[in-house]
């Protein structure tokens, strides 16, 4: 999925700001608002998503906050980057991938929140938030013609992609646990399980022909869930199928690659 020049999406019209007579229904018009996709963005997308279920559980369960508390404070943290996030005219890499690691926390507690504190079934989390991402898919192609992340340039389009992103988030985490817990896979087979399925998807678009964009929210969906496995796997006991690693121990450290990551983007842009 790593590409520069993406292939033309049927009825995407809109590489170009909108006509003047567009405006009021699209609000501002500004330079594309998302990272180039390569492997480092997929390197940084999938330590995010292992952040935000690490990151969950400790602020949880290690801080002893509990969900209901956790839940409104990175709530409250993920409104205050969003709106930096809206604010900007143009991708700033520190404010866009702040906002990808809260809402990515943010997500998993959506999930948590509903099964532990609600009693709602894997299943019926996974298959609700899959709806709820098919309908915002839906919504977006048919007000914009095109799902494209090369085209986030109105702020209506920033409100279809991160809506999808933060559901993207949410499916992962009920789809993880569902696999990995539910179904008694364990960790480390369910993230070897939606590793093959990532790099089929890969595969399919480099080899079979498999348009862009669908690749792109293919593997951005998988990688979800193979994070939150993978972020299972290195902080669970041994007991619980894990390598017990711990959350301390592991959220810093992939936080520290997040910012270094980060910072070299910043450092290319401006060279750019």
């Amino acid at each position: 999925m790593s590409h520069s020049q993406p292939p033309p999406v049927t009825g995407d019209t809109s590489s170009a700001p909108p006509a003047p007579g567009r405006r009021a229904a699209t609000a501002r018009t500004m330079l594309n608002k998302v990272p180039e996709v390569f492997l480092l963005f997929w390197v940084v997308k999938i330590l995010s998503t292992t952040v935000g279920e690490t990151a969950a559980d400790f602020l949880a369960d290690n801080l002893g906050l509990g969900l209901p508390v956790t839940s409104i404070l990175m709530s409250v943290l993920l409104a205050a980057a969003l709106v930096v996030q809206f604010r900007l005219t143009r991708y700033v890499p520190a404010a866009y991938w702040l906002a990808v690691v809260l809402i990515s926390i943010v997500g998993t507690l959506v999930s948590d929140n509903l099964v532990d504190n609600l009693g709602v079934s894997l299943w019926t989390t996974t298959t609700a938030f899959s709806v709820a991402l098919a309908a915002t898919f839906a919504l977006w192609f048919r007000a914009e013609r095109t799902l494209s992340i090369h085209t986030i340039v109105t702020s209506r389009r920033e409100g279809f992609y991160w809506l999808a992103i933060l559901f993207t988030f949410a499916l992962g985490t009920s789809a993880g646990d569902l696999v990995g817990e539910k179904l008694a896979l364990g960790y480390l087979t369910s993230a070897v399980l939606f590793g093959i399925m990532i790099a089929l998807v890969t595969v399919a678009h480099l080899k079979g022909g498999l348009n862009a964009v669908l690749a792109f929210w293919a593997a951005y969906i998988l990688t979800r869930p193979f994070g939150a496995s993978m972020g299972d796997y290195l902080t669970a006991t041994p007991a619980d199928g894990g390598l017990g690693l711990g959350t301390n121990g592991t959220s810093g450290l992939f936080l520290a690659v997040i910012v270094a990551a980060v910072g070299w983007f910043t450092i290319q842009q401006r060279r750019a």
